[in-house]
């Protein structure tokens, strides 16, 4: 009787568990299905991903232009002429990562011709890059105050987004396996959740003006490669996302006047770092307390294996969430560099994102960073940087 009844209970007891448990599953699956449905598969065709393998960076041409006169005709038509993107194509480049100011585009459009000709120039570019071949990547790269007011003002969020259906409406009926809309370079949003909200609307107001193209996705604050990695995907399939990798700070902005005070004190800095050399430029540095992320940068060993480290990780979160992923940006501010450590920075960078199946473009073509140097009239094309790109 005791064994009956304590089987009795065992077998209540089993059912009542597996009730529970079916109930806790059909509780479960609208959550499953909402947790799949925020990280869609990426649809962005092979033959794309196959365009953005190798690029360069155009910058200073529709984008910070230090000409005192602005942005001018003049300066369109003379900055990167369709010779410079014949030496592009001919070097093995496979895309132009081109960067437009929003700002005057936006202020044109109250113009009389309804900034007709401000467009014509930016026309022109984008077929000048097409007829030779290459793909665009067309970015756009706005100062910090238009940044700024992004992040704390919703109509001027509206704002940006119908423009940039007007940039996309307009160019939508070039082809989508050429032509790439990058929403916006380094958003230098603090809060990135704000960001997300942000992109999420200006990635729909692009979508609806090109529903065939595919779109170029940016984290907050700077689009390091942890500022990607913290960026839930968006809902849009047909997005690739993008990172840029300048680490360390301290050895690629050696001597840079603009973003850490210390950089501008910093020559020699060499790659791979080690503690004699870091420490003997740590002593070019006036303020003790800056010395510290100098010494550190030798104490810290940079060379393939750290940055393979911070470039897996990337790799991961877009393996994880089955997304494509591109750098679009990575290079080395050439004024104070030693040439052999510049060259061997920028081949490890570029060598490990291909080992990762990661689509780059090099920051830039003639600008402090470049490819090339441009003296009286001049093109001089730096061999060691082609060598480092793996290019011919």
């Amino acid at each position: 009787m005791t064994a009956g009844v304590d089987l009795y209970f065992f077998y209540f007891a089993v059912e009542v568990c597996m009730k529970r448990s079916f109930i806790r599953l059909l509780i479960s699956l609208p959550l499953c299905a909402s947790a799949l449905a925020q990280t869609p598969m990426s649809t962005v065709p092979a033959v794309r991903l196959a365009h953005m393998l190798r690029g360069i960076n155009a910058s200073e041409w529709f984008a910070q232009v230090w000409d005192p006169k602005g942005y001018t005709r003049e300066h369109f038509e003379n900055w990167t002429t369709s010779a410079d993107i014949a030496l592009i194509k001919s070097h093995g480049f496979d895309y132009v990562r081109l960067s437009v100011n929003p700002q005057p585009f936006m202020d044109a459009l109250s113009n009389q011709d309804g900034g007709a000709e401000y467009f014509s120039n930016l026309d022109r570019a984008i077929r000048m890059i097409l007829d030779a071949g290459l793909a665009v990547d067309l970015d756009m790269h706005p100062d910090s105050d238009f940044k700024k007011r992004l992040s704390t003002d919703d109509s001027f969020v509206e704002r940006f987004g119908d423009f940039w259906n007007t940039v996309a409406r307009r160019y939508g009926n070039l082809s989508p396996d050429w032509l790439f809309f990058e929403i916006l370079n380094e958003p230098e949003f603090t809060d990135p959740y704000r960001w997300y909200g942000v992109e999420t609307k200006l990635a729909a107001a692009i979508r609806r003006g090109a529903p065939m193209h595919t779109i170029l996705a940016p984290g907050a604050r700077w689009d390091d490669d942890d500022d990607v990695t913290f960026l839930e995907p968006l809902q849009d399939p047909d997005v690739v996302y993008v990172f840029h990798f300048y680490e360390s700070h301290t050895f690629t902005h050696q001597g840079a006047t603009w973003g850490a005070n210390y950089w501008r004190w910093l020559r020699g800095l060499e790659y791979p770092s080690s503690p004699e050399n870091a420490d003997h430029v740590a002593t070019l540095v006036p303020d003790i307390k800056d010395r510290f992320p100098v010494v550190r940068y030798g104490q810290d060993h940079w060379g393939p294996a750290r940055i393979e480290a911070d470039i897996g990780l990337t790799a991961d979160w877009a393996q994880e969430h089955h997304v494509a992923l591109i750098c679009n940006e990575f290079g080395v501010y050439r004024r104070y560099v030693d040439p052999r450590s510049r060259d061997a920075w920028l081949h490890d960078v570029r060598t490990i994102l291909e080992r990762h199946n990661i689509g780059w473009a090099m920051w830039d073509y003639s600008g402090s960073f470049g490819v090339v140097t441009k003296e009286n009239g001049k093109t001089t094309v730096d061999q060691g940087v082609i060598a480092a790109l793996g290019l011919k």
